[in-house]
């Protein structure tokens, strides 16, 4: 992929790939140096004379050889950048997925306001009105009977 650096090589490529006149306007030594970094790259493959073609196998390669993604497991299969994607269907994984964002945003005993709440839960969702909802639904989240805090039960 360095050979496309240089600007004549990555020109002369664009021109391959789209079948056109190679660096037509340039000096003859200016294209045979751009055409011999991509072939010397394996951008390039000559297919007879002066005529070039694109490789077809060069990003296959390239890309055969990343690191296969792992598939994501627990709770992480739900979320995306550490945010909620998507709720689970199963009623299991949605409340595995909520203890983890409960167990995350607050803490053992600790009382808070609706507004606090809220604040810690929007670095999951920006529906913090669902997700407050489901975790209350859940049991993992109380709301005391006046109305004015939530906590984690004990």
């Amino acid at each position: 992929m360095a050979a496309l650096a240089n600007r004549d090589a990555r020109t002369a490529y664009a021109q391959i790939v789209l079948s056109e006149d190679v660096l037509a306007d340039a000096k003859e030594q200016r294209r045979d140096r751009a055409l011999a970094v991509l072939l010397d790259a394996g951008l390039v493959e000559r297919t007879g004379g002066n005529t070039f073609q694109a490789s077809e196998t060069i990003f296959h390669n390239l890309l055969s050889q990343q690191p296969k993604r792992q598939p994501k497991t627990g709770v992480h299969r739900f979320l995306r950048l550490g945010r909620i994607d998507r709720y689970p269907a199963s009623a299991t994984d949605r409340r595995e997925l909520l203890a983890w964002i409960v167990g995350e945003a607050i803490q053992p005993g600790e009382d808070l306001t609706e507004r606090q709440v809220n604040e810690r839960l929007l670095s999951y969702t920006d529906d913090v009105v669902l997700l407050r909802r489901y975790l209350v639904d859940f049991g993992l989240l109380e709301r005391t009977a006046s109305g004015s805090s939530y906590s984690r039960p004990i």
